[in-house]
């Protein structure tokens, strides 16, 4: 089955924080265990159903380590979606993340749509920021926000579709046009086809079931 549309991801956030895996529990569905420091930036593909349409997430996973800012930053151009990761264990991630915010909507796009993660959501006993004050920090840069677990895998797919099916709402309701260059976002095989078909045919392939 071909895409309707392809979504440029990133995962920005410090160094430690869990961002691989939870790329990795993403798309293999399981924790992973010998996680090293990435070094430069990594790539992964899912493709999933999206209210009814069928969308190819691209995904980059960034360092978090100062050293490799620089090659990172070159991947933030034209990314439509984020997750902006920190670890509730760690309060020094937490403060960070203004910087990271800041770099996704310069180099990205001031239109990136970003959900902020707190994972390691499963050492709550070691708990150094308060979901209320993630959630205040959300709400105030306009961020969607989900505490996840990257070990259990809890919220972490739903993290990533929370962010697509907000980039999808928008490119229906006009606020994003896949056209503009840097947007991140790629008419697939599907949604062509579609453009050059009758009226009648395109409406049909419309009803299919929506998640």
């Amino acid at each position: 089955l071909s895409e309707n549309f392809l979504f440029k991801f990133l995962v920005i956030g410090s160094a430690g924080t869990g961002k691989s895996c939870l790329l990795h529990q993403f798309i293999e569905n399981k924790f992973k265990q010998d996680s090293n420091h990435t070094i430069g930036v990594e790539f992964g593909s899912k493709v999933v159903n999206v209210g009814g349409k069928t969308v190819k997430l691209q995904i980059w996973d960034t360092a978090g380590q100062e050293r490799f800012r620089s090659v990172t930053r070159s991947y933030y151009r034209g990314a439509a979606g984020a997750l902006l990761v920190y670890d509730i264990t760690s309060r020094e991630t937490y403060n960070a993340l203004t910087n990271w915010l800041t770099d996704a909507r310069t180099l990205a796009s001031p239109n990136i749509v970003i959900i902020l993660c707190g994972n390691k959501k499963d050492l709550d006993a070691d708990r150094e920021v308060t979901f209320l004050e993630a959630s205040r920090f959300a709400q105030e840069n306009e961020l969607m926000f989900l505490e996840t677990s990257a070990l259990t895998g809890e919220n972490v797919e739903e993290a990533f579709l929370k962010c697509a099916r907000t980039i999808l709402n928008k490119i229906e309701s006009g606020e994003l046009d896949p056209e503009r260059m840097g947007s991140g976002i790629q008419y697939g095989d599907a949604s062509l086809r579609q453009l050059r078909q009758p009226r009648g045919v395109a409406a049909q392939n419309k009803q299919q079931c929506s998640c």
